[in-house]
């Protein structure tokens, strides 16, 4: 049997350029950090403005009568009634009430939706979607666009004096369409994955290395790897598919049930959503904090004050913004109060630990912004 080629971004060769290490994720050679290391990428996105990388992400487009209320059939979220230009982050149900994806939905026009997937499941998502697909909708995945991500304190400042774009109106969760910067037409949406305050650009390869360029030649801005993405989707309590959620965990387990609109009760997988709330759940996701020193990773067990074992963790490492190490995984319903001693079983040794509230750090998205500000 052939081995699967590894894929590169048209950014790649940028990344080897600047100097990155690269390895394999989701099927792509991938820069996982670059020469001041993760912990200093880390800082920087949450002090000034980090660029990443996310082209391995699947960039689709969903247009034809009805599409709202077929995206209402395969997530629990609700789409007949969202604003043109606002986005929704939902999930992909399966029969068994399961994810299976975590994914961003825009509404560009009436009956027109741009939507972004996750880079490992591009393949299955779009089979899933087009399985359940009624006629009349055309789904379009776009395999020439690049997304660069721009995220950190000074992003809006950055894209502003570069691009020249007038963005300070652009609410969190939103899109620009058709915008011209550097002679070139773009996607700008404000939204990202670290807790900051940024924007995606979705751009066509051919124009990808321009754009790139340009900002990562500002003072302000350094290149980011994946690595640094993950500790700071982490210290948000953002959930990672295949790890936090996946085929088997309904939304409500996973303490996702705001993306669920009540009126929408007839998606693919709903009647176990009613069975939990009616009947409670078996496990839920929560955040944990280590007390005690060490780094507790993903698959380590979690046992009770008294010993019983209650849950796992599925993600964890250090948090450089609270110098601690933190997680989150899936305990017992009577073990979820923020407070709660527990122990993580760490290589033999029984590390105390609290259940905590998640996000971990303080979001400082826009919207963020204008209600601290308020």
């Amino acid at each position: 049997m052939a081995e699967t080629q590894t894929r590169k971004t048209a950014l790649h060769a940028a990344h080897v350029a600047m100097g990155a290490k690269t390895g394999p994720f989701a099927g792509y050679d991938m820069p996982l950090y670059y020469a001041p290391g993760v912990l200093k990428e880390h800082e920087w996105v949450r002090e000034s403005a980090g660029i990443f990388d996310v082209s391995h992400m699947g960039q689709v487009m969903m247009e034809g009568p009805g599409v709202a209320e077929f995206l209402e059939k395969i997530t629990p979220s609700g789409f007949r009634n969202k604003p043109t230009g606002r986005a929704q982050y939902t999930v992909l149900t399966n029969e068994e009430g399961g994810i299976v994806d975590d994914l961003i939905i825009t509404r560009l026009e009436e009956e027109r939706f741009f939507i972004v997937i996750n880079a490992g499941c591009k393949e299955k998502d779009i089979a899933w979607i087009k399985a359940h697909m009624p006629a009349g909708i055309k789904l379009n995945y776009l395999e020439d666009r690049s997304l660069i991500a721009v995220q950190g304190p000074k992003a809006e400042s950055v894209m502003t004096k570069l691009f020249g774009v007038g963005l300070s109106d652009l609410p969190y969760m939103s899109i620009m369409t058709e915008v011209k910067i550097l002679g070139e037409t773009v996607h700008i949406s404000r939204l990202g994955y670290t807790g900051e305050d940024g924007f995606e650009i979705s751009v066509k390869d051919t124009a990808a290395r321009k754009i790139w360029d340009a900002l990562a030649a500002h003072p302000d801005v350094k290149p980011i790897g994946l690595a640094a993405r993950d500790s700071l989707r982490l210290e948000m309590g953002y959930c990672l598919y295949g790890h936090d959620i996946d085929g088997d965990t309904s939304p409500l387990e996973a303490d996702l049930g705001w993306v669920m609109d009540k009126n929408n009760t007839d998606f693919i997988g709903a009647p176990r959503t009613l069975k939990e709330r009616e009947k409670g759940l078996a496990r839920k996701r929560v955040g944990i904090k280590l007390i005690d020193p060490g780094v507790a990773r993903e698959g380590t067990d979690i046992f009770s004050a008294d010993g019983k074992k209650i849950g796992t963790l599925t993600s964890g490492g250090p948090s450089p913004t609270l110098k601690a190490s933190i997680g989150q995984g899936y305990i017992d319903p009577g073990y979820t109060k923020p407070g709660e001693k527990i122990f993580l079983d760490v290589r033999g040794r029984r590390l105390a630990a609290e259940v905590a509230t998640m996000p971990f750090v303080k979001p400082r998205t826009k919207s963020m912004k204008k209600q601290n500000a308020a």
